[in-house]
């Protein structure tokens, strides 16, 4: 063969090693850049560019490769460095696919450049422009795709791309029609990738729709299936779901799934998504009241996103940085500064300019705020006529915010009445966000977004006197605002095998941990597992149907009726001023009881008494000083809680409605309890409900369960057979789990002897101590009838972690939440002695005939400082 001839027959083999060599690296580039890691990708991107230059200009596969490197080229350097460091890369694709004849190939590189270019312009924030593009994305592709061209996978990332952006503009069911259809292109072309992407997106859309029990669903199933197939995107699916936390109001589990997020976020160069993730994690702080962090993290992101030239982004991170700036100011002794209020109108006309309508509404409402704060109120009402009414789909935190506005500005132009009309309706507003909550946590975090319509609410009734008008209005609003999570008739609950499997894993691990401490073990990688088990299950929790079905908000008259000869006493803080509405025949008094700060210092010292108190066998000496100190701090309690009300409530029984600080006291330690009965509830609409008369859910049965490595508690349970003879009990290796849950499902009474353990940091993993490990709070959710009346002759299960709103969550709360009429526990911890004996002498009076409140009364009235027991829910 000629020399020539055989160049010739050369030539296209060394072209093809070229062109697969391109492939590998493209490819390469593509599973870089899914890891976040950009810089990198783009790296490859150009190295591929490089190999193409080799190759002949006119050859036609040199080209299509020539574009497709481009076009994610443009991508991975947009991610990298700026929206204007990518284009130049899709302006050169464009060219290079303007000169290539009609047809097919060139409809699918068309389609392709489009696509990216909107996903560009969304990612940059310019929503309008992204929308414009992808529509014209989608129809180049959609006439590929019909023409015969393998553009499946196009065509998902164009609707993909279309439905996050409609979603983001406030139009969910365009991007619901888009969403779906890429889940039904997913399973018909078997694309797992692209149905882990969806369904994340499906999270987002639901998000948006105000459907967090949705949307948490979605994300969950959408960790699953990315680990499967990109891991690394996990952390990105985890910063999406903090956002639906941060909306539901659970700030600190949102902290804590950001915080974990950072790490691999940081190791991943993911730019634009650690900046997400920091200004949410601002957002987060902003909610707990930390507004240094909060301005840090917003900072942080802003300075971030401006380094990707994304300005619209970087508007919505120095809007949570306002957030957190103008919160410190509101809350400081000073005036703002008029810079800060300049700040905020340029921001408003910044986010406005990028077509972020709500969000611009919002940094106005934030400067509303401030001059009002400044006492510059025509200024701030003139501009709060310029702030639009919200959209359907605006969330509930900026519609609070803008009733909030809107009755600040009444209160300065001296009209009060329409201050509370906006308080009543912004309460509607969020009462309906809460009915479609899923899980005690959601249904009680929600609160935090009425958290200063309801204090401003409260300080103008207290601000009309002490009438009993007054007091009647306080008390409405008090309903309205506290404790929402107990108005809700619970709905049977959902089997869920994935849920059960989680717990029994605590379980186990919970008792491993106990065993490897008791032997001076090392915990740290099972505690480490153990926290993220209880996340998992939390969250799964959270995924549920809705709560439960609203009961209506407690009536006076109603209230007045059901009391008959006893007095309510429902306790209020607003700033540092206690006050209580005390409610005797009908009648309500308002009170003011002086400081929330004694009051909290006093009831947590006494609380810490009461705490070393308990040991069974402490040396007298011990006893008698601590005894002192106690009686010391229920003295000042009692003088400041109860004398002032001596005269209105004379000797009746009491159904005592805490606030925040008060949740921690053994009311019957007070000297003026002492052997009275007193019922304590977390709202009065919660009482109402417990105290109804109704058919009662269970079918007359008593159990008794005994607890394991709690001495005393076989001989207790031994003792109440005689006031219970016919009691189903469970002791010893009967008392597991599940056998206590079933046999509680359905009974009249159940006592339950066993340590448990209070976790304030999780309320609904507080537990009691059974053989085969702990029973969670979370659990008694799974009751379908659940019993009337539950003792609890535990260490401190009555206590609550409180939320905003008064919203006391942990194992006696989650046990009246879930539809229990009466809990009987402790408040503080209790010798195991000291337990069996108060219990024997409660039942026997039960058996008597007392009811319950009556019967710890007289229990607890021996030695009311080592038996903190407290009666629950109502005193049927």
């Amino acid at each position: 063969m000629p020399p020539s001839s055989t160049a010739a027959a050369a030539r296209p083999r060394a072209v093809a090693a070229v062109l697969d060599r391109v492939a590998k690296l493209h490819a390469g580039a593509h599973k870089t850049a899914l890891s976040q890691q950009y810089a990198e990708a783009s790296r490859l991107h150009r190295r591929a560019l490089r190999l193409l230059d080799r190759l002949p200009a006119d050859d036609q596969e040199q080209q299509r490769l020539r574009v497709r490197v481009l076009t994610s080229l443009a991508h991975t350097d947009a991610e990298a460095y700026g929206l204007r460091e990518g284009m130049p890369s899709l302006v050169q694709a464009g060219k290079l696919v303007s000169s290539m004849p009609a047809g097919t190939q060139r409809m699918t590189l068309e389609g392709l450049i489009e696509r990216q270019r909107g996903n560009l312009l969304w990612r940059a924030g310019r929503l309008p422009e992204a929308l414009d593009v992808l529509d014209k994305a989608v129809v180049a592709t959609d006439k590929a795709l019909a023409s015969g061209a393998p553009v499946e996978n196009g065509l998902i990332s164009a609707l993909t791309a279309r439905a996050l952006v409609n979603s983001a503009m406030g139009n969910p069911h365009s991007a619901g029609d888009d969403l779906r259809r890429c889940l039904w292109l997913g399973h018909t072309y078997h694309s797992p990738l692209t149905l882990a992407i969806t369904t994340n997106n499906l999270g987002e859309m639901h998000y948006r729709m105000g459907d967090a029990p949705t949307a948490l669903r979605y994300y969950e199933e959408a960790e699953r299936l990315m680990s499967r197939v990109a891991p690394t995107a996990v952390p990105k699916v985890r910063t999406d779901r903090a956002q639906v936390l941060l909306y539901a109001g659970l700030s600190e589990e949102a902290a804590n799934a950001l915080d974990e997020a950072f790490g691999s976020l940081r190791e991943q160069g993911g730019n634009r998504d650690l900046a997400e993730a920091e200004t949410l994690r601002a957002a987060a702080a902003v909610m707990e009241g930390d507004y240094a962090t909060a301005r840090a993290f917003a900072d942080l992101a802003r300075r971030r996103y401006l380094r990707q030239e994304r300005p619209a982004m970087a508007w919505l991170a120095s809007l949570t940085g306002l957030h957190a700036a103008a919160a410190a100011a509101l809350s400081g002794p000073r005036k703002p500064s008029k810079a800060l209020v300049r700040k905020a109108l340029e921001l408003s006309e910044g986010l406005g300019e990028v077509a972020q309508a709500d969000e611009s509404a919002v940094a106005k409402l934030l400067a509303v705020r401030l001059q009002l704060r400044r006492g510059e109120a025509a200024d701030a009402a003139r501009l709060l006529a310029e702030v639009p009414a919200p959209r359907r789909f605006t969330s509930i935190d900026h519609r609070m915010l803008r009733r909030l506005a809107r009755a600040e500005v009444a209160v300065a132009m001296g009209d009060r009445r329409t201050a509370f009309s906006q308080a009543r309706v912004g309460f509607t507003e969020l009462g309906r966000t809460r009915d479609r909550m899923g899980g005690l946590e959601l249904v009680c975090g929600t609160a935090v977004h009425g958290r200063e319509l309801g204090v401003l609410a409260v300080r103008l009734v207290l601000d009309g006197g002490r009438s009993a008008a007054v007091a009647r209005r306080l008390f409405g609003w008090l309903e309205r605002t506290r404790a929402q999570v107990y108005r809700y008739e619970p709905q049977p609950s959902i089997d869920d095998p994935e849920l059960a499997d989680r717990v029994s894993e605590i379980r186990n691990l919970t008792r491993s941990m106990q065993l490897a401490k008791a032997e001076g073990r090392r915990v740290r990688e099972m505690a480490a597992r153990h926290a993220a088990l209880q996340q998992e299950v939390t969250r799964l929790g959270w995924q549920t149907t809705v709560w439960g079905r609203p009961r209506p908000v407690a009536d006076l008259a109603e209230v007045g009726k059901r009391l008959e000869d006893r007095a309510m006493i429902s306790f209020a803080a607003v700033d540092d001023a206690l006050v209580a509405v005390v409610i005797v025949d009908g009648r309500p008094r308002l009170v003011r009881l002086g400081s929330v700060t004694d009051a909290r210092q006093n009831a947590k010292m006494l609380h810490a008494d009461l705490d070393a108190l308990a040991p069974d066998h402490l040396p007298a000496a011990l006893v008698e000083v601590v005894s002192a100190s106690a009686r010391r701090r229920a003295q000042f309690l009692d003088d400041q809680l109860l004398r002032p009300l001596a005269g209105i409530v004379g000797d009746r029984e009491l159904v005592v409605v805490p606030t925040g600080p008060l949740y921690p006291i053994a009311w019957g330690a007070l000297p003026s309890l002492r052997g009275r009965p007193v019922v304590v509830a977390p709202s009065a609409t919660a009482w109402l409900a417990a105290s109804a008369d109704q058919q009662l859910p269970g079918t007359g049965r008593s159990v008794l369960v005994g607890g394991p490595d709690l001495p005393a508690a076989v001989g207790e349970v031994a003792q109440l057979t005689r006031y219970l003879p016919s009691a189903q009990v469970l002791d010893g290796p009967r008392a597991t789990v599940e056998a206590v849950l079933e046999a509680l499902d359905g009974a009249q009474l159940a006592h339950i002897a066993a340590h448990g353990m209070h976790e304030p940091g999780n309320a609904l993993f507080s537990r009691l101590d059974l053989v085969d490990g702990g029973l969670f709070a979370h659990e008694t959710a799974r009751l379908q009838r659940p019993p009337e009346q539950v003792v609890l002759a535990a260490c401190e299960l009555a206590l609550s972690r409180i939320r905003p709103g008064d919203e006391a969550l942990g194992f006696a709360g989650a046990l009246l939440a879930t539809g229990v009429r009466t809990v009987t526990a402790a408040v503080s911890r209790v010798g195991d002695h000291t337990a069996a004996d108060s219990m024997a002498f409660y039942h026997r009076r039960v058996a008597e005939g007392a009811r319950p409140a009556v019967a710890l009364a007289d229990a607890t009235a021996a030695d009311p400082l080592r038996r903190p027991f407290i009666c629950l829910g109502a005193s049927n």
